[in-house]
């Protein structure tokens, strides 16, 4: 799992959030949030193979981190929704008809 905090106030710092957030997806991970992303390894050579690329193309300025979790864990993750609010009326309860 790859969380990360980058600058995005000049356009320069925009191109890189959007260039490394570019080389997450082409490298196989998958959005679970924004600024937070995730990859399947089969196994640590792995992951420790997945960290070292990542390690290589890091931005020089931000913080950007590496969780490595077993998917035992991974599937103990807990999704937790507030209150949904919505304006669309998804019931026929009130139908005008003109």
């Amino acid at each position: 799992m790859v969380m990360y905090d980058l600058p995005a106030v000049t356009a320069k710092e925009k191109k890189i959030h959007h260039d490394f957030q570019k080389l997450l997806v082409q490298s196989g991970f998958l959005m679970m949030q924004e600024s937070i992303y995730c990859k399947l390894a089969q196994n640590q050579q792995a992951a420790d193979a997945i960290i070292k690329q990542l390690k290589k193309q890091l931005p020089d300025k931000g913080l950007v981190q590496v969780l490595t979790i077993t998917e035992k864990q991974f599937a103990k993750i807990e999704y937790l929704v507030g209150k949904k609010v919505s304006e669309v009326i998804d019931t026929d309860d009130r139908v005008v008809i003109l």
